[in-house]
């Protein structure tokens, strides 16, 4: 059996969450979507997410959401974390941290997936070693997902290279998030694991990674903190459509998605965002 899976790049903030609102679902029903994964760290302002833009996300469409080095951000989704079993932070946190290391999700065909979010440790705050975690991890999510994917959360590509052929033949898909800017490495590694080192971002793409590029260039120039406001301009969907044999539990195919918004988006943050937060050289 044939599963077609959609995992979507970072959501920055309402723009981000406004084009999975309105393109989401006819995408699916176009492509023949089984399972949709969405980057969902950068949903709420662009840091962090709350419970109310959770269970958005999961009316748009969405089936599993991973999370980021931005996962606690926003301290109210920790309650969710611990509960919701579609919804995983990185799985080599502090194993005294909230939330699950992995998410699942039965398809209508039958089949289930599940999801590890892992995050990276070059160029990042510190962690767990992912190669040990995925290692410890996987067997456990074998006895529950037929299908299993890992996002890797990470700034480095070689980093995110070495964890698809650590990978190789063990899971069915490696997808890079973070950087929020789409890589054209989509391949079939030789044991049968779809890979790409990243897969992009759904958000403002007129911008720095989401953000107005005006209060960047200011932040990066002065080295002050500016207010990273959400960009509006260019706002697109970022992500892969994998195709993956159930039985075989083996790639088929991979390909890059990019689909631009109906309309532009003009406001910066709603209610579910509150205000922008102050960063320096930060995003």
């Amino acid at each position: 059996m044939k599963l077609n899976i959609l995992c979507i790049g970072d959501i920055v903030g309402r723009p981000g969450r406004r084009i999975v609102a309105e393109r989401l679902k006819p995408l699916v029903r176009e492509m023949g979507v089984d399972c949709v994964i969405a980057n969902a760290e950068n949903a709420a302002g662009g840091s962090g997410l709350t419970p109310q833009i959770y269970n958005k996300l999961l009316r748009y469409g969405v089936h599993m959401i991973t999370l980021g080095d931005h996962a606690y951000r926003k301290r109210d989704i920790i309650k969710t974390l611990e509960t919701a079993d579609n919804i995983a932070r990185p799985a080599n946190f502090s194993e005294h941290a909230a939330g699950r290391t992995s998410a699942v999700y039965q398809t209508s065909k039958g089949p289930t997936v599940g999801i590890v979010s892992l995050i990276g440790r070059l160029f990042m705050k510190p962690a767990d070693c992912p190669y040990n975690a995925i290692d410890k991890i996987l067997p456990q999510i074998q006895q529950k997902a037929d299908i299993i994917l890992v996002d890797f959360h990470a700034e480095a590509t070689s980093e995110k290279v070495a964890m698809g052929y650590h990978l190789d033949g063990r899971v069915s898909c490696v997808f890079g998030t973070h950087t929020h800017i789409p890589t054209a490495d989509e391949k079939i590694l030789p044991k049968g694991t779809a890979y790409i080192t990243d897969i992009g971002m759904t958000g403002a793409h007129d911008s720095v990674l989401g953000r107005g590029a005006e209060s960047v260039l200011k932040s990066f120039r002065t080295h002050m903190p500016f207010p990273f406001e959400i960009a509006t301009g260019d706002v697109k969907i970022d992500g892969i459509l994998v195709v993956i044999d159930s039985n075989t539990k083996k790639a088929e195919r991979i390909e890059r998605i990019r689909l631009d918004a109906e309309a532009e988006d003009t406001a910066t943050y709603d209610s579910d965002d509150g205000k922008p937060e102050y960063y320096s050289n930060s995003l």
